[in-house]
């Protein structure tokens, strides 16, 4: 679609420094277009707060804002959490699963509003972009994508503040603390500045550096102690009391923020093929996971269990790269849910300065027997039936030792 054609676009506007700048650099830049904005909260508190006032004056002819924190966590976080997935062993995804949910919103009221474009900040660098426009081709194919990041003469972040001076768009921010953060409810991110470079230790006790939490020598001396219900893979209560949603995470971020738990930090390997250097605040998430993986261990067969840890793995990586509205990953959804059928009861865990230990776990569904399992005398094991399970196990190894004396001759 030719620019001239683009008279009404619609933007992912979050009010951070990319988005601020993008309202009037539309209008500059695509004919006066009118630009609708579009903010899903996700859980990112005070972030919100001026917004439409802020969208308004940056030249927005309106501002939609989209309360998602209950749909993001029943229909994002939670499908992700059942399934185990971590990508690349540390990330709890906590980016990677809010943009779907947020570009799916954004395309909906494109269609109602009749926009010929949608337009986000994401940058060329980065995952977001491909997350954001593989969900606007699954739904509106035939709306054009606008990616200022991809177009605009701008190279950097201190050249967008110079912009956003120019043209009197108030920020936040300020070339001192200038770090690339993305908050919702299940984290806070952290990039940029003294941690572009891996050799540099985040500065965790630094004052303002933390925000879902402290650092874990400046948790409690005295460990905390919580127990989380599942029924079927999924979170229900705390210490008894019975929550919704977002109050059981609100719940545990809390917990969890207060001991220390959850700071991730990590190079991670990017869809676009760089390595990027992140921190990661996911404190409820972190003890989300813990729980769900020791219950497991309770509930889900050998062989369903370890297949399982694979699927988590692939899943993962579909969720990092946007590829949520895929044949594939609602495939392994399916699957997952199946594993969950009986993936419910009592986890008890100690929160102690940035650790989380097992302290006990309960569920109706165990598999384990106490009876065959114990190291004292039982009735229901014989000990000689392993003799000719290893001799059949093992036959294959004892050919080949045998018949390999052979060929050395």
């Amino acid at each position: 679609m030719d620019k001239k054609d683009i008279k009404k676009v619609v933007l992912a506007y979050s009010g951070g420094l990319d988005t601020s700048i993008i309202i009037p650099w539309l209008k500059e830049n695509y004919n006066n277009c009118e630009v609708i904005a579009v903010s899903g909260d996700v859980g990112q508190g005070t972030e919100l707060d001026g917004l439409e006032e802020k969208a308004i004056k940056t030249g927005a002819s309106k501002l939609y804002v989209l309360d998602l924190k209950k749909k993001f966590i029943e229909d994002y976080i939670y499908p992700t959490l059942k399934a185990g997935a971590v990508y690349e062993g540390d990330y709890l995804l906590g980016t990677s699963f809010a943009r779907p949910i947020i570009a799916k919103e954004i395309v909906d009221i494109a269609l109602k509003e009749g926009a010929d474009a949608i337009c986000h900040g994401c940058t060329g660098k980065g995952n977001d972009q491909v997350r954001f426009e593989l969900t606007i081709k699954a739904f509106a194919p035939e709306l054009a994508i606008i990616a200022p990041w991809r177009e605009w003469k701008i190279k950097s972040r201190e050249e967008e503040i110079e912009y956003a001076e120019a043209h009197n768009i108030p920020l936040k921010i300020n070339r001192e603390t200038n770090y690339s953060k993305d908050k919702n409810l299940w984290h806070l991110s952290h990039e940029g500045l003294d941690l572009e470079d891996p050799a540099n230790e985040p500065q965790y006790l630094k004052e303002g550096f933390l925000e879902m939490g402290v650092a874990p020598e400046a948790a409690p001396d005295k460990p905390t102690y919580v127990t989380i219900h599942f029924e079927k893979g999924i979170p229900t209560a705390v210490d008894g009391e019975a929550l919704g949603a977002v109050e059981l995470l609100e719940k545990l971020n809390k917990l969890g923020g207060e001991n220390g738990i959850g700071l991730a930090d990590l190079v991670e390997n990017r869809l676009v093929g760089m390595k990027s250097r992140g921190v990661y605040e996911t404190p409820g998430g972190t003890i989300l996971y813990r729980a769900h993986q020791v219950l497991e261990t309770l509930c889900l067969d050998r062989d369903t269990q370890h297949y399982k840890e694979l699927v988590a793995q692939k899943y993962a990586e579909l969720v990092y790269f946007g590829q949520w509205f895929t044949p594939l990953r609602e495939s392994l959804a399916a699957f997952v849910d199946k594993t969950q059928e009986t993936v419910t009861g009592d986890v008890k865990l100690k929160l102690y300065k940035g650790n989380i230990i097992n302290a006990g776990t309960t569920s109706p569904y165990t598999l384990y027997s106490e009876e065959v399992a114990t190291f004292d005398e039982d009735n229901v094991y014989n000990q000689a039936d392993a003799t000719g399970f290893i001799n059949l196990f093992g036959l294959p190894i004892k050919v080949r030792a045998e018949l390999s004396k052979k060929w050395d001759k």
